[in-house]
């Protein structure tokens, strides 16, 4: 079956189509997150938007499911046995300066339409990595380092072009296809293959920002100020806060390589002596071991949270948090601190509310407003220990909180979590009925199964 779907398709895209042994194929089917190995029947380097459609239309044909790639960062499952369509050969960004938007191809990452945007005085609402894909992370609402200033990426979008289960391309904005321009904004997966996406820039560039570093003796003395002080920020500034093991590398300052840290992450959109003002009470809690906050350009907006570049094994589970006490703290501390035991690279709090809290002009199905913060455990990128030790350690960190849990996640940080009650916790009960009658109209032979997609009713 795998040579004739070969045949149809390679009649139908322009784009590469490649079988499992052939060259190019591992390559193609590899993602950033390398503790998931895709098994496709059949990978199409799509081009266009026609590529995708005609991939869609064979998987259907022949009774395949239909899975999605670009960077990978999100991969949490196996697309074995499916017609991959990866879209990284898709990279066309295209400015509007007047309109201040940017129509964003589906494979580009916010790295290039940072760039783009960058010679108008414009910023896209990007991630706290900007290697990470612009379409899977805005799909599952995308928070990143000033999201307290500006809400959710997908309260940014203004138009997608989807391929859905039928075939057929698709225009969905707020007039044209309506419902499912609403259900692509934070409903994730399994609607169909976005094959781009127009979104609103800011007229931002630059920030103060960056991050300070204390050592593990100072970590419980730095949580518990930490929870007080996030209170008394504005929305103006958007902060977090990660506890970290860091491996020996030579790249790595000699202040941070080896060692637990914890790491205070600051943006604030203003002011830098007004940033100044309001960062003085965590300075003087501690003396940081590495003091890295001050103006920034918005082209270096990755160095706030300092993520990983190179693609690693990852398992990771989140939580959303109401509130953060002391006995928060404590229960952090005693399973995630610097006297724990445990395979974890990060456990990180991201301060949530303000404009993050406020329902968008054009709603959507983003979930999670309700919260106070999100927690995110990543394990260490031990490839040895991901099948037991790491996802017992990343699951007791998620366990250990759950008494301060709203009893919901963030549908991006929910990593390896795919039972249907858990995938469900990412949105209001209201919501995710609405979204599952939608995955009947749009995906009504369950085409696309793979990774958190809105579980069927009944």
């Amino acid at each position: 079956m795998h040579s004739t779907i070969e045949d149809a398709l390679r009649g139908q895209v322009a784009g590469r189509v490649l079988l499992p042994g052939q060259d190019g194929f591992e390559e193609e089917a590899a993602g950033f997150n390398l503790a998931v190995r895709h098994r496709p029947a059949v990978i199409v380097a799509a081009r266009d938007a026609g590529d995708v459609a005609a991939a869609v239309r064979l998987a259907a044909a022949h009774g395949l499911p239909v899975a999605v790639q670009s960077t990978g960062h999100g991969a949490v499952q196996a697309a074995d046995g499916a017609v991959l369509v990866s879209t990284r050969a898709m990279r066309e960004v295209v400015v509007d300066p007047s309109a201040r938007t940017a129509t964003i191809a589906a494979g580009c990452t916010w790295g290039e339409v940072v760039t783009a945007a960058a010679p108008y005085g414009l910023a896209p609402l990007c991630g706290s990595a900007t290697g990470v894909g612009v379409v899977g992370f805005t799909l599952g609402g995308g928070i990143g380092p000033i999201a307290r200033t500006f809400g959710f990426a997908a309260d940014h979008v203004r138009e997608l072009t989807v391929v859905t289960g039928d075939g057929v391309v698709r225009t969905a904005d707020a007039v044209r296809e309506p419902d499912l321009f609403w259900a692509l904004r934070g409903g994730k997966a399994g609607f169909g293959v976005v094959t781009s996406i127009t979104v609103d820039l800011l007229p931002l560039t630059g920030l103060y920002g960056g991050g300070l570093f204390y050592a593990a003796e100072d970590a419980g003395r730095v949580l518990h100020a930490y929870r007080s002080w996030a209170g008394t920020l504005p929305e103006t500034t958007t902060t977090s806060v990660a506890l970290l093991r860091l491996p020996p590398l030579p790249e790595l300052p000699p202040q941070l390589s080896g060692r637990f840290v914890v790491h205070l992450r600051v943006a604030h959109v203003g002011d830098g002596q007004e940033a100044e003002a309001l960062l003085a009470p965590m300075r003087a809690v501690a003396e940081p071991v590495l003091d890295a906050v001050g103006p920034l350009p918005y082209a270096a907006i990755d160095s706030i949270h300092q993520d990983p570049t190179q693609p690693m094994p990852v398992a990771e589970r989140g939580a959303l948090l109401r509130e953060l006490t002391a006995e928060t703290v404590e229960a952090l501390l005693a399973v995630a601190g610097p006297a724990a035991r445990v395979p974890l690279a990060v456990v990180e709090l991201r301060q949530l509310g303000g404009a993050l809290a406020r329902r968008p002009k054009e709603p959507n199905a983003v979930g999670g407003r309700d919260a106070a913060f999100t927690l995110l455990a990543i394990g260490a990128p031990v490839p040895e220990l991901m099948d037991t030790a790491v996802p017992a350690a990343v699951r007791a960190v998620v366990e250990a909180l759950a008494p301060w849990s709203t009893g919901g996640a963030l549908i991006n940080f929910q990593g390896g979590a795919l039972a249907p009650e858990q995938i469900s916790r990412a949105w209001p009960e209201e919501t995710l009925r609405r979204l599952a009658k939608l995955r009947e109209v749009y995906d009504p032979a369950n085409l696309f199964r793979f990774g958190h997609v809105v579980p069927r009713q009944g």
